[in-house]
């Protein structure tokens, strides 16, 4: 049997701000990246406090603490799939790598093991999808360096969180990262807020790629029940739902079986909002 060598795409999911649904982004996108018929794996590189585990009430025996220990110790005889820990829901199954269990192996997770790890998974999966903490750590940029795409999640609430957005936007083009690597994904698009999305998008001189809406029952009622929303029959109609799988459908080019979201048109507005910002 011929073995079959994969050079998967990675997509990081990463904010600036916390609590803004990066984890149950990153999750439903490897569960319809699945649903769809693709390898998936999800990599929880939270290490302190990593909710993945806990959201699909899953019990690892092995975590990315474990697997950069072994890749460091012996790459000859690392076996991946030692490490992973699957998820099935239906039909549906896919991958997960979880955060450590403890604080103390949290801080002694290498960023450069780790890559060694994100970069196996590549030749494994078909999508390699890493959710991550909300800082410019040494993780982070070593897992950003070797992603195919950022993805860059933001909420639009407070102006000192759109000012975080401009300022890690602006660092991760000082990095030498091209434009089309970052995707910007607003969620929580209809939530009550003074601040217009035509706005920010003139603020940061980018566009987002896609707009999730808000709906926190639902969000909600997905943690409990450790099922993706993607895949739940009950919640398949939602418009929550609906964004997410057009979110995937993007990025797997299947955007003619589904119809995309569009971001707001933006707005002719000149005023203080744009001066706290501008140099």
């Amino acid at each position: 049997m011929v073995e079959i060598s994969r050079n998967g795409i990675i997509i990081t999911v990463f904010s600036t701000a916390s609590a803004v649904g990066k984890s149950l982004i990153a999750v439903n996108l490897t569960a319809e990246l699945a649903h769809q018929g693709f390898r998936a794996c999800v990599v929880d590189l939270d290490l302190q406090f990593g909710d993945i585990a806990n959201f699909l009430q899953l019990q690892p025996v092995q975590t990315i603490y474990d697997a950069q220990l072994a890749i460091d110790k012996n790459p000859e005889s690392f076996d991946l799939m030692t490490y992973i820990t699957p998820y099935t829901y239906g039909e549906t199954t896919f991958s997960v790598i979880t955060a450590p269990k403890t604080l103390e192996q949290a801080y002694a997770v290498s960023a450069k093991q780790a890559g060694k790890v994100i970069r196996e998974l590549r030749r494994e999966y078909d999508y390699v999808i890493i959710d991550t903490t909300s800082s410019f750590t040494e993780l982070n940029l070593e897992v950003m360096d070797i992603s195919t795409l950022i993805t860059a999640v933001a909420i639009v609430d407070f102006i000192p969180t759109i000012k975080n957005m401009k300022m890690g936007y602006e660092a991760m083009k000082r990095m030498g990262y091209a434009a089309n690597k970052i995707r910007f994904i607003l969620n929580r698009s209809n939530a009550k807020t003074n601040i217009e999305i035509g706005d920010v998008e003139h603020l940061l001189n980018a566009s987002f790629y896609h707009v999730l809406p808000n709906d926190f029952k639902a969000a909600v009622e997905s943690i409990h029940s450790a099922v993706p929303i993607v895949l739940d029959l009950t919640k398949k109609d939602s418009p929550l739902a609906a964004g997410l799988i057009a979110l995937t459908d993007k990025y797997t080019n299947r955007m003619g079986k589904t119809q995309g979201t569009k971001t707001a048109a933006l707005q002719q507005n000149g005023g203080g909002f744009f001066g706290l910002f501008h140099k």
